[in-house]
């Protein structure tokens, strides 16, 4: 799918300028229509896994340099789902006023930014910070409710065309179907498909994205110490080629079930991946501490484990990092956590040689 991918002429028009054509009366291309029909029966396979929907969208969305499904939680709009150059901003909050997915959501319109530089109508610190120059931002409505807005993303100024804005309409209609039927016609129920893992339970990787940013905003508002927790588990792929993906899910879902048993009331354990696991150890007094506790949970998911009568072997590695010894920003503080999971990886590996 590659129809957003193409770049727009420099005799596009500025989002002041009002459209010579359309939307509606704009006819995508039949190698468009085509790349709509694949992307629908991709969305239709998902069934009611709205968070699998989501990153199906931001991943596989024709795409400029990104895309971003946004919710509207409050007076704020939320990064659910992001790939490309926004995909780090995963969890980012914004105001709804002053933003132009808060406007979109508000008129219920599709809107095009040719240029965020120029564009009243943007948070222009917030387009600075994804990087971003022009976009399209598209309400997901079914029937009359929005379920939550689209924005693909150019770095780019002018990025977009008319053909480009009625292809994306058109996604989104499919799009926003999907949610609205993955979600049951329930708004806390959108929010709760939309944050947590289909097979496990647990929160998935956008509301693991969410509550480190939160947490780590609070940790240095208090000057408190924050730990994370990087977790992998091992010989996953011998387990389904041997006995089947019934006896993976379950070594992933048993797995989730005794990290989070031991992890303590105050803490965030997510399945950020398809065998990665994080947790947030808000409070925690020192990376010794954390470490301790990451070993527990490491001990626990050891414990033997049967599936249909067959003996599991369980494994995971972990890796911590704690605010502020080993960094105050998100992604170092992530990057820290996995280079000593992965340490962790490499000296299980040598001891079983």
């Amino acid at each position: 799918m590659e129809y957003l991918s193409r770049r727009m002429s420099a005799n596009n028009l500025p989002s002041e300028r009002p459209l010579q054509t359309p939307f509606n009366d704009v006819v995508p291309d039949n190698e468009t229509l085509l790349a709509i029909v694949r992307a629908q029966t991709e969305i239709a396979k998902l069934g009611l896994d709205l968070g699998g929907v989501m990153s199906f969208v931001t991943e596989r969305v024709p795409q400029a340099d990104g895309a971003v499904v946004e919710l509207a939680e409050g007076d704020e709009m939320v990064y659910r789902a992001s790939s490309g150059i926004a995909s780090s901003l995963l969890g980012l909050r914004l105001k709804r006023s002053g933003s132009l997915s808060g406007l979109c959501v508000e008129t219920g319109d599709i809107l095009r930014c040719a240029d965020s530089e120029i564009d009243p109508r943007v948070d222009r610190e917030a387009c600075r910070r994804v990087g971003l120059r022009s976009m399209i931002v598209t309400p997901l409505r079914h029937v009359d409710t929005t379920v939550g807005v689209l924005k693909v993303v150019g770095a780019a100024a002018n990025a977009f065309t008319d053909e480009n804005i009625r292809a994306l309409e058109l996604m989104s209609e499919l799009i926003a179907a999907a949610m609205f039927h993955a979600a049951r016609h329930a708004t806390s129920e959108l929010y709760y498909l939309a944050t947590r893992d289909a097979l496990t339970g647990l929160p998935n990787r956008a509301l693991f994205y969410d509550r480190l940013r939160q947490a780590i905003q609070q940790a240095q508002r208090a000057s408190a110490t924050l730990g994370i927790l990087n977790l992998d588990l091992n010989d996953l792929k011998p387990i389904n080629d041997r006995y089947g993906h019934r006896a993976g899910d379950a070594a992933i879902r048993e797995a989730a079930l005794r990290m989070n048993k031991t992890a303590r009331c105050s803490d965030t354990v997510a399945r950020v991946g398809g065998d990665e696991f994080a947790v947030i150890l808000p409070g925690i007094h020192s990376k010794a501490d954390a470490e301790r506790l990451g070993m527990r949970m490491v001990e626990q998911v050891r414990e033997p484990f049967e599936f249909e009568g067959r003996a599991l072997d369980l494994d995971v590695s972990v890796g911590a990092a704690v605010l502020p010894d080993d960094g105050v920003e998100m992604t170092t503080l992530i990057d820290r956590a996995d280079q000593a999971m992965y340490e962790a990886k490499r000296m299980r590996k040598m001891e079983r040689m």
